[in-house]
């Protein structure tokens, strides 16, 4: 009888360490609004090993990729209502609660990429982010290179007089329509997820795009012409919920923050290889790419960069016009 009851004891302790182990693991839900095979996605599943060891089993992560969790306007208010843990989003969603953080979006606000991957390391950007974290509670971890956002259509645009009356699909973020309204264009906000249908329907005229995206979106299938206009040298912030990230240790912050810049490292890796070989893709599949004389695209759009929807101050312009 007594040795019975040391087996159910032992058995009792052996659940309950069990179920210990179990609740020590947290499981981090991360949502995006990008396809399970881009690279956004496919770095973020690999993190969530990387993170396992890195916070010695403490937490892993789940991806939701596709919108699956929501649309880019929902998962950004699921950081705050706590049905999402981390997730990526363009900075112009994000400067709907902090109007500085929305600059790096803004179009033709960077010279190349070089000064982009300078922003990204700048000073300036650890500042706004800390504006961001502030003003929301969350926290941003990093930025992810998202690619030269170009005009698809079934037309050939090469002057900015081209897009003159053009419908186009533009994300939900005010910004976004400081680019078409430069060149006379109509900007018609449409969620990410009914794109496709809205260009095969005719709904709207054109949407704009990196490559990849472009690819991984399908819209080539339903949009004839590609226009090299890159008016947007585009990129991700991944953002940590407040209630996650102010449970963390202090080391467990670290290594958040190592695991999702290495993440960032390799989405934007991959991004800028699969920029350089889609050129030729798209001819391969009969799409028109067009090159395209940047600088008149350029000129008009400028002008509105400290213009009534700038969510920024001129100072803060300076800064970034100043990085070297």
């Amino acid at each position: 009888m007594e040795f019975n009851r040391r087996i159910a004891v032992l058995a009792a302790a052996g659940i309950m360490l069990s179920a210990g182990a179990a609740r020590a693991e947290t499981v981090l839900k991360w949502a995006n609004v990008y396809e399970a095979s881009e690279p956004y996605n496919t770095c973020a599943v690999a993190a969530s090993d990387k993170l396992k060891k890195a916070t010695d089993g403490r937490y892993s992560i789940q991806v939701y990729p596709a919108s699956s969790l929501g649309k880019e306007t929902d998962i950004n208010e699921g950081l705050s209502l706590g049905t999402v843990d981390i997730i990526y989003t363009g900075q112009l969603f994000a400067g709907r609660a902090y109007g500085p953080i929305a600059i790096g979006g803004a179009p033709y606000m960077f010279r190349n990429f070089d000064h982009w991957k300078k922003y990204r390391d700048s000073d300036l950007f650890k500042e706004l982010s800390k504006g961001y974290d502030d003003a929301t509670g969350n926290h941003i971890t990093s930025l992810t290179y998202y690619g030269e956002r170009h005009v698809t259509s079934n037309k050939p645009i090469l002057k900015p007089e081209d897009m003159k009356g053009l419908k186009i699909r533009v994300p939900n973020a005010p910004l976004y329509e400081m680019f078409p309204k430069a060149v006379g264009a109509n900007p018609t906000p449409i969620a990410f997820s009914e794109v496709y249908l809205a260009l095969q329907q005719g709904t709207v005229d054109a949407q704009e795009n990196p490559l990849p995206t472009i690819q991984a979106k399908k819209f080539y299938e339903v949009q004839k012409d590609i226009n090299l206009t890159g008016h947007i040298t585009d990129a991700l912030l991944t953002i940590v919920s407040g209630s996650v990230w102010n449970q963390l240790s202090d080391a467990d912050k670290q290594a958040f923050e190592t695991v999702l810049d290495d993440t960032a490292d390799c989405a934007t890796n991959q991004v800028i290889k699969n920029e350089k070989d889609l050129v030729q893709w798209f001819k391969d599949q009969g799409v028109q790419v067009n090159e395209v004389d940047r600088k008149p695209f350029r000129d008009a759009t400028v002008k509105l960069h400290n213009g009534p929807d700038a969510t920024w101050d001129k100072a803060t312009y300076d800064r970034l016009q100043a990085i070297k």
